[in-house]
């Protein structure tokens, strides 16, 4: 369990093959790896992976072919977002987040408003019914606030702050973002229909 604040950014220095997926070997310098032990989980890009290997400079993680069909930004070299899993004594500065990811969606705009911008992302459609004003959501593992929604788009806004220390600001229109909508809005769903 997360909570959707990302402590640092890795960078995936390699992505072998390894069983039907990958091995990946995140390089994490402003991490902190003295905590961290072979089978924590960490989340990549809002993505939950177990570490199979670490030392003071990153770790490593395995990643199935069937997490890389419905995920983004898992490829070599690119930068990550990375959250440690949660413990009874942390603050949940943001909302609990599973590490599951529930589709991809796509930037449809990116807009500097003098001081924050605003961000438009387009969601699967089957995802937008978890989705609502002023509700919580993961953008690539960042626990943001939804501003509007509109059909299978909703916005954001992302304050200096955030935009400086995620992934978030290498954003464009067109980019592909892991997306995990509140876990409330499904259990939701499911009690509901459990009495129905």
């Amino acid at each position: 369990m997360f909570t959707g604040i990302v402590t640092a950014i890795g960078r995936i220095a390699s992505a072998r093959s390894h069983g039907d997926g990958l091995r990946l070997r995140i390089d994490a310098p402003g991490f902190g790896m003295d905590d961290v032990a072979l089978g924590d989980s960490i989340a990549l890009q809002g993505v939950c992976h177990t570490v199979v290997a670490r030392d003071a400079g990153g770790f490593e993680v395995d990643t199935s072919a069937a997490t890389l069909e419905v995920t983004a930004g898992l490829d070599e070299g690119s930068e990550v977002n990375l959250e440690k899993s949660l413990t009874l004594a942390d603050r949940l500065g943001g909302h609990l987040v599973s590490g599951h990811v529930d589709g991809v969606g796509t930037v449809t705009a990116f807009d500097d408003l003098g001081g924050s911008w605003r961000l438009e992302i387009e969601m699967p459609p089957d995802l937008s019914r978890y989705v609502a004003r002023k509700g919580s959501i993961a953008v690539d593992g960042v626990s943001l606030t939804v501003n509007a929604v509109s059909g299978s788009r909703f916005e954001v806004n992302i304050i200096p702050h955030t935009r400086s220390v995620t992934t978030l600001r290498r954003l464009v229109p067109g980019s592909p973002v892991n997306l995990e909508v509140d876990m409330t809005a499904r259990y939701l769903e499911r009690l509901v229909g459990a009495r129905e």
